[in-house]
């Protein structure tokens, strides 16, 4: 009881809100939480798997923890989440890591650290298909108490050839929509301004019971919008081959749903499409695009792309480009393709790309998409845009800054107004990455 924890968090929005009920579950049971890693009791790691280099950045930070104990006698050191999942046996092997804990097992935490002795480390990576936390309400561990993460789903079914994800966070399984609802009517009582749904794939979001009935991704998004017109929604990820009609009409519906989708490519290519089993063509994604646009003019797309998949040609590549092109992104991932073990594309694909191959169509990728988010932004130059300012800008904290409902940041010169404030600007010039702006006053 009264123990301290220290968590760091790596990887997606999802383990960060995985780390929120982290800390309420162990809170709910004695624990304190720390931000200062030398005064605790507990340390842990929660973990990404999707490329090789974020699980070697955590190896590094294994021994660094371990350098702790010398100072801090029966420090518990814990890896959880997905890589604790993935590398179970080689964690506990290290003889580094007192506890393992897998992303559907955090209800376990108080128990499992109970149990922990110098010559007992303690696992759990049992993977569920009911568990959703729904019944959890997070700890929030952002700093400006302006925007939140929600989780709706876990897991994912899709099985894309290269993802670590299906066999890390299990099967996918949509959250009872009315423990949603009401976590973010708690966020709004609390003075949250903003809200990101997440789920690994939120398009494929389905409940249905008696009591509430039918509901899918786009009337749980209604649902959300019509707590309160001034709450923003945002959501992450869409699938490509998953995102309808109705979610895109439901977003041009209502001002408060935000004009920004996160859409991943992955590749411009249809043969690299199919052997990553992504189920879409690039013309199916050329028309989802299409649609979006037409419905929302003003809709930021981003998105995620893979350099150097397995057998891809000059061909493959250039088809990339052309996509690029084509959507002309705000922003974009961009990442040389990282084999990991256990997937289908490691068990049936050699990793055949050079990586001197790799590396240069992964740079002409980001040269183009540097150039597309340049563009972007100035077109956006003399546009007025309504901003939820976030804080103090952090190059100078005399500005503020907050986002524009296409996510692009904003810079301006403010006085009056403070953080969790709508205010109206106009762009007056831009970098690669912000929008330098003006306040519009009333008069």
């Amino acid at each position: 009881m009264g123990k301290k924890v220290y968590i760091e968090t790596y990887g997606c929005q999802m383990n960060v809100n995985d780390t929120e009920v982290i800390f309420s579950i162990l809170l709910g049971n004695g624990y304190e939480r720390t931000e200062d890693i030398a005064e605790a009791d507990v340390i842990m790691a929660n973990t990404c798997s999707v490329r090789d280099n974020a699980e070697q950045r955590i190896w590094g930070r294994i021994q660094q923890f371990n350098s702790f104990r010398r100072s801090h006698p029966g420090l518990i050191v814990g890896i959880v989440g997905c890589m604790a999942e993935r590398l179970k046996d080689k964690l506990l092997d290290s003889h580094r890591v007192d506890l393992v804990a897998g992303p559907d097992s955090y209800r376990s935490l108080p128990e499992l650290l109970s149990r922990i002795t110098p010559t007992s480390p303690q696992i759990n990576v049992l993977l569920s298909h009911e568990e959703t936390y729904g019944d959890i309400n997070p700890v929030r561990i952002d700093k400006n108490g302006v925007s939140a993460f929600v989780s709706i789903m876990r897991g994912c079914n899709n099985v894309c050839s290269y993802c670590v994800v299906p066999y890390t966070r299990g099967a996918e399984r949509s959250r009872d929509p009315r423990t949603i609802l009401a976590e973010t009517r708690d966020l709004l009582e609390k003075g949250y301004k903003e809200v990101t749904l997440l789920g690994q794939n939120v398009d494929s979001y389905y409940w249905k019971d008696p009591e509430v009935g039918e509901v899918t991704f786009a009337s749980l998004l209604e649902k959300v919008a019509l707590l309160s017109p001034t709450l923003r929604v945002r959501f992450s990820t869409s699938h490509p081959k998953d995102i309808s009609d109705e979610v895109i009409y439901t977003m041009g519906r209502y001002d408060n749903i935000c004009k920004n989708i996160h859409f991943p490519l992955q590749s411009g290519s249809d043969r690299m499409l199919q052997k990553m089993r992504r189920r879409y063509t690039r013309d199916w994604y050329l028309e989802r695009v299409a649609k979006i646009r037409s419905v929302m003019p003003g809709c930021a797309i981003t998105t995620d792309i893979i350099a150097g998949f397995c057998s891809e040609t000059e061909e493959d590549h250039r088809d990339t480009l052309d996509v690029m092109r084509k959507v002309r992104y705000d922003y974009a991932y961009m990442f040389q393709y990282s084999e990991r073990p256990g997937t289908l594309a490691a068990l049936k694909y050699p990793d055949d790309v050079p990586p001197e191959v790799k590396g240069r169509r992964l740079e002409e990728i980001i040269a183009l998409q540097n150039e597309l988010s340049a563009r972007s932004n100035r077109s956006d130059v003399g546009k007025v845009f309504e901003v939820l300012i976030e804080g103090p800008s952090r190059r100078d904290s005399s500005q503020l800054c907050g986002r524009a409902s296409n996510n692009k940041m904003c810079v301006f010169t403010d006085s009056v107004h403070t953080k969790g404030d709508y205010v109206k600007v106009r762009v007056d010039d831009c970098t690669s990455a912000t929008l330098l702006c003006s306040l519009i006053t009333d008069n």
